[in-house]
Protein backbone atom coordinates (compact mmCIF):
# COMPACT_ATOMS: atom_id res chain seq x y z
CA UNK A 1 0.00 0.00 0.00
CA UNK A 2 1.25 3.79 -0.82
CA UNK A 3 0.50 6.03 1.77
CA UNK A 4 0.08 9.91 1.91
CA UNK A 5 -0.44 12.20 4.27
CA UNK A 6 -3.50 14.65 3.63
CA UNK A 7 -5.70 16.69 4.91
CA UNK A 8 -9.94 16.63 4.93
CA UNK A 9 -11.63 19.39 3.05
CA UNK A 10 -15.02 18.25 2.06
CA UNK A 11 -17.16 15.44 2.99
CA UNK A 12 -19.19 14.16 -0.11
CA UNK A 13 -21.42 11.22 1.53
CA UNK A 14 -19.04 8.06 1.57
CA UNK A 15 -16.35 9.98 -0.02
CA UNK A 16 -14.04 12.64 1.25
CA UNK A 17 -12.26 15.22 -0.59
CA UNK A 18 -8.17 15.33 0.29
CA UNK A 19 -5.80 17.31 -0.49
CA UNK A 20 -2.36 16.45 -0.59
CA UNK A 21 1.82 18.34 -1.20
CA UNK A 22 3.01 17.69 -4.28
CA UNK A 23 5.90 15.79 -3.61
CA UNK A 24 9.40 15.48 -5.26
CA UNK A 25 12.18 12.96 -5.56
CA UNK A 26 14.73 15.92 -5.58
CA UNK A 27 13.98 16.46 -1.60
CA UNK A 28 15.81 13.20 -0.99
CA UNK A 29 18.40 13.84 -3.06
CA UNK A 30 22.15 14.40 -2.07
CA UNK A 31 23.10 15.84 -5.75
CA UNK A 32 19.81 17.96 -5.40
CA UNK A 33 22.15 21.77 -4.85
CA UNK A 34 23.59 21.24 -8.54
CA UNK A 35 20.76 19.28 -10.62
CA UNK A 36 18.75 20.88 -13.14
CA UNK A 37 15.44 19.03 -12.89
CA UNK A 38 15.88 19.98 -8.64
CA UNK A 39 15.88 23.68 -9.77
CA UNK A 40 12.62 23.24 -11.75
CA UNK A 41 11.46 21.52 -8.43
CA UNK A 42 11.91 24.60 -6.67
CA UNK A 43 10.12 27.11 -9.26
CA UNK A 44 7.23 25.07 -9.68
CA UNK A 45 6.95 24.27 -5.82
CA UNK A 46 5.19 22.21 -4.07
CA UNK A 47 1.72 22.34 -5.28
CA UNK A 48 -1.59 20.86 -3.31
CA UNK A 49 -3.32 18.08 -4.99
CA UNK A 50 -6.82 17.40 -4.24
CA UNK A 51 -8.44 13.90 -4.84
CA UNK A 52 -11.33 12.23 -3.59
CA UNK A 53 -10.66 8.64 -1.09
CA UNK A 54 -13.03 6.37 0.33
CA UNK A 55 -13.88 7.73 3.67
CA UNK A 56 -14.29 4.17 5.67
CA UNK A 57 -12.92 5.79 9.02
CA UNK A 58 -15.60 8.91 9.11
CA UNK A 59 -12.84 11.50 9.11
CA UNK A 60 -14.25 14.92 9.12
CA UNK A 61 -13.29 18.38 7.51
CA UNK A 62 -9.73 19.79 8.73
CA UNK A 63 -8.47 16.71 10.31
CA UNK A 64 -5.06 15.24 8.89
CA UNK A 65 -4.95 11.32 7.28
CA UNK A 66 -3.15 9.02 6.05
CA UNK A 67 -4.46 8.22 2.41
CA UNK A 68 -3.15 5.13 0.51
CA UNK A 69 -3.49 3.18 -2.79
CA UNK A 70 -2.99 -0.42 -3.71
CA UNK A 71 0.56 -0.54 -5.41
CA UNK A 72 -1.02 -3.69 -7.72
CA UNK A 73 -3.59 -0.79 -8.87
CA UNK A 74 -1.06 1.96 -9.62
CA UNK A 75 0.79 -0.28 -11.53
CA UNK A 76 -2.02 -1.14 -13.57
CA UNK A 77 -2.89 2.31 -14.24
CA UNK A 78 0.58 3.49 -15.24
CA UNK A 79 0.40 0.45 -17.94
CA UNK A 80 -2.90 1.48 -18.84
CA UNK A 81 -1.98 5.07 -19.04
CA UNK A 82 1.25 5.23 -21.25
CA UNK A 83 1.81 1.68 -22.77
CA UNK A 84 -1.77 0.82 -24.27
CA UNK A 85 -1.82 3.96 -26.13
CA UNK A 86 1.20 3.82 -27.21
CA UNK A 87 1.13 0.13 -28.70
CA UNK A 88 -1.90 1.01 -30.21
CA UNK A 89 -0.55 3.88 -32.44
CA UNK A 90 2.66 1.54 -32.87
CA UNK A 91 0.52 -1.07 -33.80
CA UNK A 92 -1.82 0.69 -36.49
CA UNK A 93 1.43 2.55 -37.94
CA UNK A 94 2.52 -0.73 -38.55
CA UNK A 95 -0.78 -1.89 -40.14
CA UNK A 96 -1.01 1.85 -41.66
CA UNK A 97 2.99 1.23 -43.60
CA UNK A 98 1.69 -2.86 -44.52
CA UNK A 99 -1.62 -0.58 -46.55
CA UNK A 100 0.34 1.97 -47.55
CA UNK A 101 3.15 -0.26 -49.70
CA UNK A 102 0.17 -2.45 -51.20
CA UNK A 103 -1.83 0.25 -52.30
CA UNK A 104 1.07 3.10 -53.11
CA UNK A 105 4.40 1.21 -53.20
CA UNK A 106 7.48 3.14 -51.57
CA UNK A 107 5.49 6.45 -50.87
CA UNK A 108 4.00 4.93 -47.55
CA UNK A 109 4.94 7.69 -45.20
CA UNK A 110 1.33 9.69 -45.35
CA UNK A 111 -0.85 6.44 -44.41
CA UNK A 112 1.82 5.47 -41.73
CA UNK A 113 1.90 8.93 -39.61
CA UNK A 114 -2.36 8.83 -40.17
CA UNK A 115 -2.70 5.18 -38.94
CA UNK A 116 -0.21 6.12 -35.91
CA UNK A 117 -2.63 8.91 -35.51
CA UNK A 118 -5.67 7.09 -35.45
CA UNK A 119 -4.33 4.18 -33.22
CA UNK A 120 -2.91 7.09 -30.58
CA UNK A 121 -6.57 8.36 -30.76
CA UNK A 122 -7.99 4.88 -30.09
CA UNK A 123 -5.63 4.21 -26.96
CA UNK A 124 -6.97 7.40 -25.59
CA UNK A 125 -10.61 6.60 -26.20
CA UNK A 126 -9.88 3.34 -24.58
CA UNK A 127 -8.00 5.01 -21.52
CA UNK A 128 -11.11 6.88 -21.17
CA UNK A 129 -13.88 3.91 -20.83
CA UNK A 130 -11.45 2.31 -19.00
CA UNK A 131 -10.96 4.80 -16.81
CA UNK A 132 -14.26 5.59 -16.29
CA UNK A 133 -15.72 1.82 -16.03
CA UNK A 134 -12.65 1.63 -12.83
CA UNK A 135 -13.97 4.79 -11.18
CA UNK A 136 -17.87 3.53 -11.21
CA UNK A 137 -16.54 0.13 -9.80
CA UNK A 138 -14.36 1.85 -7.30
CA UNK A 139 -12.17 -0.39 -7.64
CA UNK A 140 -8.59 1.59 -7.38
CA UNK A 141 -10.06 4.32 -5.13
CA UNK A 142 -7.37 6.07 -2.59
CA UNK A 143 -8.99 5.21 0.68
CA UNK A 144 -8.83 6.98 4.02
CA UNK A 145 -6.40 4.44 5.97
CA UNK A 146 -5.94 6.48 9.23
CA UNK A 147 -5.44 9.76 11.38
CA UNK A 148 -2.37 11.46 11.80
CA UNK A 149 -1.39 11.99 15.65
CA UNK A 150 -0.90 15.24 16.12
CA UNK A 151 3.16 14.94 16.42
CA UNK A 152 3.53 13.55 12.59
CA UNK A 153 1.21 16.46 11.39
CA UNK A 154 2.84 18.03 8.09
CA UNK A 155 2.12 21.86 7.26
CA UNK A 156 -0.05 22.39 4.45
CA UNK A 157 1.44 25.34 2.33
CA UNK A 158 -1.40 26.47 0.71
CA UNK A 159 -3.96 27.65 3.60
CA UNK A 160 -2.28 27.85 6.98
CA UNK A 161 -5.24 28.84 8.60
CA UNK A 162 -6.72 25.26 8.23
CA UNK A 163 -3.23 23.77 9.62
CA UNK A 164 -4.63 24.93 13.53
CA UNK A 165 -6.34 22.67 15.83
CA UNK A 166 -10.13 23.34 16.14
Amino acid sequence: MIEEQARVVAIEGNYALVETQRKSTCESCSVNKGCGTATVSKVFGRKAVQLRAVNRTNARVNEQVVIGIDEAWLLKGSFAAYIVPLLLMLLCAAIGEMIGVRLWGEQTEGMTILAAMLGLAAGFIWLRRYTRNLRQRDVCQPEILRNVPSETRIEFKNNPGLNRQE
